[in-house]
């Protein structure tokens, strides 16, 4: 495989993760009524911040790939 695909397989990955990440925040956050809840909100929303900038790592990385020539697009050709 084409090193492009690894990269674009790890930033899958790095989003999917990150997500899941959020998620497990989100639902631990309401348990403590301590101090300690206030901050696992800000590692939800920075699990979602890091979310935010891998997909758009990978939407740059595509169109690189693409214009590079790493990448082609397949499928019904134009004008057909």
């Amino acid at each position: 495989m084409q090193p492009m695909l690894y990269l674009a397989a790890a930033a899958f990955a790095a989003i999917f993760l990150s997500l899941a990440a959020a998620l497990y925040f989100m639902l631990r956050g309401g348990q403590d009524d301590d101090a300690q809840s206030r901050p696992k909100a800000g590692r939800m929303a920075r699990a979602l911040a890091f979310r935010i900038g891998f997909s758009v790592l990978l939407f740059i990385c595509i169109l690189v790939g693409w214009k590079l020539g790493y990448l082609h697009p397949t499928g019904i050709p134009t004008g057909k």
